[in-house]
């Protein structure tokens, strides 16, 4: 992306103090991109955007709740007046390694609220400011597991696959007003996500790579940031594979 060209564009990142929300986020800034940095944190959050330099802001919002994620869109509308680039990047990975059986339902509520609802919710919130724009980028940050389903993490996989299902409903409402929405779909890049997970599921994951290797954080940005950017200005309702040869669809 030409840096000047961006150099007005706004963005809003869920989850991002951390994670691939944070290495999008430091991407973007670079490229002359103001960024909001969204995350359930405000210390963390505040942390996030002190260390980008250049022009970012920290909100805090439950990404699940349509009052304060309201209450996060109108701050950064009131400080800068637009949004060009919302990426819904916030994610759990909830209990895993376990045979559906053994999901829990509490967990599983809340994973689909954190990976699925929370997609919903803020693209219902910037969707009317972008209509007005005639312009605007949605990325919501889906998984391999979405495509696939992976072992033991039912609850993370069906979330993944809503991700996708509501991408492609997406793209084509609003195809034709100059608002692009678009997934990614990233095997395994190891984030702060993954600490909680038992290697046994880490291992199975990366297995079943053909790269045979974990993805980086810098290729997920670099990726993320074409898709937001003017460029990309003829795809939308699509999934944008990143999973190093596994998925080819």
């Amino acid at each position: 992306m030409n840096p000047e060209a961006a150099s007005k564009q706004v963005a809003i990142i869920t989850g991002g103090a951390g994670g691939l929300g944070r290495a999008l986020c430091a991407h973007l800034v670079k490229a002359g991109i103001r960024v909001a940095v969204l995350d359930l944190d405000l210390a963390k959050a505040q942390a996030a955007a002190a260390s980008l330099g250049g022009e970012a802001m920290a909100v805090a919002a439950d990404v699940t709740e349509r009052a304060p994620c309201a209450a996060a869109v109108q701050a950064v509308q009131a400080r800068w007046g637009r949004i060009d680039i919302l990426v819904n990047a916030a994610g759990i990975t909830g209990k895993t390694n376990l045979k559906s059986h053994e999901v829990d339902l509490a967990d599983f509520d809340r994973v689909i609220a954190v990976n699925l609802r929370s997609c919903l919710v803020m693209s219902q919130l910037v969707l009317p400011v972008m209509l007005a724009q005639r312009y605007g980028r949605i990325l919501h940050v889906a998984s391999i597991a979405g495509k696939e389903g992976n072992a033991g993490m039912v609850a993370y996989s069906a979330s993944k696959a809503g991700v996708i299902g509501l991408t492609k409903s997406q793209g084509k409402e609003y195809a034709g007003t100059g608002i692009t929405v678009n997934a990614v779909a990233p095997a395994v890049i190891l984030t702060e996500m993954h600490d909680t997970m038992p290697q046994a599921q880490i291992d199975y994951m990366t297995s079943r790579i053909p790269m045979a290797r974990c993805g980086t954080r810098q290729e997920f940005a670099d990726l993320a940031a074409f898709i937001v950017s003017p460029a990309c200005s003829f795809t939308t309702g699509f999934t944008f594979d990143l999973s190093g040869g596994r998925a080819t669809y």
